[in-house]
């Protein structure tokens, strides 16, 4: 893969948070833990599939501690530059890329670097839930680890499970019936299973692809309840179609658009308040008010 080439895209990054977020105990838990936290940067990043350009020399940091929501309407880019950044772009044929995803200043993109490291310190959650339909909420939990032949005592699987569906809001839920089929529970309890999945393995940074576009309110509600109690954790990026969920869950907002057939650039980011208040590119207003996308 090339490196990228040319200047750096412009970005804007000089704003305060000031939306009301659903857990107000936040900001002491992300204190907290953020010694661990990753910060996730892409470095003029630009993506194609075959020979059609869709992502053009994107920079953005994505700071540990805070949730970041990639917002822009659909073809835009958003959810490639998400796979972009664990190296699941890359999965298909056709597909390229140029530029650099740093993960603490180290390129993910090194010929050194096993793919497999990449994809276990980046995780990712995805648009429709997708558990192992015949296996166990138990086993789908454990699945990543025992892909990965990390080898564990019975009583340590046992700790890894209880931790990561308490982690995502799950375990009181499905204590009592860890045997039954993951496939068998409700949409949102299926999201939820997924993201403990994600979690067993311990990764650094979690991205999150419209997680709850396919969810009622109550498990929507729940799942944001998650990403809050997470951001003290693990560093997590989501892409959202939902404004009013961006203003609820993100910390900072970058504004991806594609216009009259152009590969998708950043328009503008920066911290949340700002995109939605008082951004600088009137394509920034028109798009969160709801006037195109």
């Amino acid at each position: 893969m090339s490196p990228a080439t040319g200047p750096k895209s412009p970005t804007t990054s000089d704003s305060r948070v000031a939306v009301k977020p659903i857990n107000m105990n936040r900001t002491s838990k992300k204190s907290a833990g953020s010694a661990s936290l990753a910060t996730i940067t892409g470095e003029d990043v630009s993506a194609w599939f075959g020979q059609r350009k869709v992502l053009d020399r994107i920079n953005l940091t994505m700071q540990p501690g805070k949730v970041t929501a990639l917002i822009g309407p659909s073809g835009c880019g958003k959810s490639t530059f998400l796979r972009v950044l664990n190296r699941m772009h890359e999965l298909v044929p056709s597909a390229s890329m140029a530029g650099q995803v740093l993960l603490d200043g180290v390129d993910i993109y090194d010929p050194t670097k096993r793919v497999t490291d990449a994809r276990r310190e980046i995780g990712m959650v995805f648009q429709k839930p997708n558990p192992f339909p015949a296996m166990s909420i138990y086993e789908n939990v454990i699945s990543g680890l025992r892909l990965t032949s990390i080898k564990k005592s019975k009583s340590e699987f046992d700790d890894i499970v209880e931790q990561s569906l308490t982690k995502a809001g799950l375990w009181k839920e499905v204590k009592d019936r860890l045997d039954a089929p993951g496939g068998g529970l409700s949409g949102g309890q299926q999201q939820r299973l997924c993201i403990a999945r994600s979690l067993s393995v311990m990764p650094r940074v979690l991205l999150m692809d419209e997680p709850c576009s396919a969810l009622d309110p109550t498990s929507t509600f729940r799942i944001e309840e998650t990403i809050l109690e997470l951001a003290s954790e693990v560093t997590i990026v989501i892409v959202t179609h939902n404004m009013q969920q961006a203003a609820r869950v993100s910390d900072q907002c970058a504004f991806f658009l594609a216009e009259a057939g152009t590969p998708g650039m950043i328009v503008e980011q920066g911290d949340t308040t700002k995109i939605f208040q008082n951004p600088d590119d009137p394509r920034t207003q028109d798009y969160v008010t709801g006037r195109f996308g």
